[in-house]
């Protein structure tokens, strides 16, 4: 089998970027530029103050202090700048320019005003409380580099880069075949044995957090013809088909073959992990397939796993993966080793800092784990039994 990484590797390794399209750049959060945006001109544009206060030249501030010096003139933002008058004060609100001939902003809670003149009881420094043109960002200076994920700080820079529209990656379409005579939609009636299903929700809301357009299909029955015949259909249209349960050595997993049957090459089948081991994954052109395993707790882990970094990857975003951050657990596991595991854990606050408490039920079955879950504990292949303290790396579940 295959580890985690090199299975990773060799599907993030096929993934080619999505084609581009252009929107709004107040739609743009939560999308991945296909493109720099590049300074047109320097940020700010030109000298302006960052204070409600007067300018003066320092130059001006002869002899010994106090200084009175007579106002004249005012300069508000997006008004016309006045002339500056050498040896006087000129009055400046925040984000007015400075007029020429002036280096320097005091604010006006430290002057004494009397009518129209000010007395200065300090020199200021050079520049004190002017925001100088270019200080954020220089012409020609790439302000956000392709492969950014969009948050509204990036959304507000574009803007104040007079940018109305930016070049993001489309939404890669996830199609979602749910497969398994037992299955029923929830909320409807359904005989003894049926369950609700819930895997297609888990994975269709991921996907969409991670930047897809994902559809859910019909229940796919655990007959090989109704299999084949859904893939082939789901692969239309589709950048990724994502298949839940049926691709195990049971008599009823029939997704397999039903991938080979559709024209779905198998990249490799069964990874070194757990939960989540019989998990499949091929092509068919230039459209990804994931098989994952029908356990909730094995496809909710195994689409975090594969899935959302191969959405992020056809995006172009240039952090597909994850964070990894390294923790202290509170409890212990009892494994055997041999396989990399993801352990399901809930931060809390401790006198001793933060810790990830382990969580009991981390059966793959369990519905209820990925529910109260915070963090998923990194255990390594090669580690048993895990002790209470233990610091492990860990990756936090919002960071999918």
């Amino acid at each position: 089998m295959l580890t985690y990484q090199e299975a990773l590797a060799q599907l993030l390794g096929r993934a080619c970027p999505v084609s581009a399209e252009r929107i709004g750049v107040d739609e743009s959060t939560g999308r991945v530029l296909a493109e720099d945006l590049v300074a047109r001109a320097p940020m700010p544009a030109f000298d302006h103050s960052s204070m409600d206060g007067y300018a003066v030249c320092t130059g001006d501030l002869v002899g010994a202090c106090p200084w009175d010096l007579p106002v004249i003139g005012e300069s508000a933002a997006g008004g016309e700048v006045p002339t500056f008058v050498p040896g006087s004060a000129c009055r400046i609100f925040t984000g007015a320019p400075t007029p020429h001939g002036t280096n320097a902003v005091i604010p006006q809670e430290n002057v004494v005003r009397t009518g129209n003149t000010i007395r200065l009881t300090e020199a200021p420094k050079s520049f004190a409380y002017i925001r100088k043109c270019g200080d954020d960002l220089a012409e020609g200076a790439v302000a956000l580099h392709r492969g950014t994920r969009m948050n509204p700080g990036h959304a507000a820079l574009a803007a104040a880069l007079d940018r109305a529209f930016v070049l993001v990656a489309r939404r890669p379409v996830v199609t979602i075949l749910c497969s398994g005579n037992e299955l029923r939609s929830p909320g409807t009636p359904g005989r003894p044995g049926t369950i609700a299903e819930s895997n297609g929700i888990f994975v269709a809301a991921a996907a969409r957090r991670a930047g897809a357009i994902a559809r859910v299909g019909a229940y796919v029955l655990d007959r090989a013809d109704v299999a084949r015949d859904a893939v082939a259909e789901a692969l239309r249209g589709s950048d990724l088909v994502v298949t839940i349960g049926g691709v195990s050595v049971g008599d009823h997993d029939v997704m397999r073959g039903a991938f080979e049957a559709a024209g779905v090459t198998l990249d490799f089948w069964r990874v070194a992990l757990k939960p989540g081991k019989p998990i499949a994954v091929g092509h068919s052109g230039q459209t990804h397939v994931l098989g994952l395993p029908g356990n909730p707790s094995s496809a909710s882990l195994t689409w975090y796993l594969f899935g959302a970094p191969l959405v992020r990857m056809l995006q172009g975003d240039a952090n597909p993966l994850p964070r990894r951050e390294r923790i202290a657990i509170d409890g212990t596991i009892e494994r055997s080793a041999g396989r990399e595991e993801f352990v399901r854990a809930k931060l809390e606050s401790t006198p001793h800092g933060t810790r990830a408490k382990v969580l009991s039920n981390q059966a793959s079955g369990a519905v209820t784990s990925f529910a109260r879950a915070d963090v998923l504990v990194v255990v390594p292949h090669d580690t048993g039994r895990v002790e209470n303290g233990s610091v492990l790396e860990a990756i936090r579940i919002d960071e999918f």
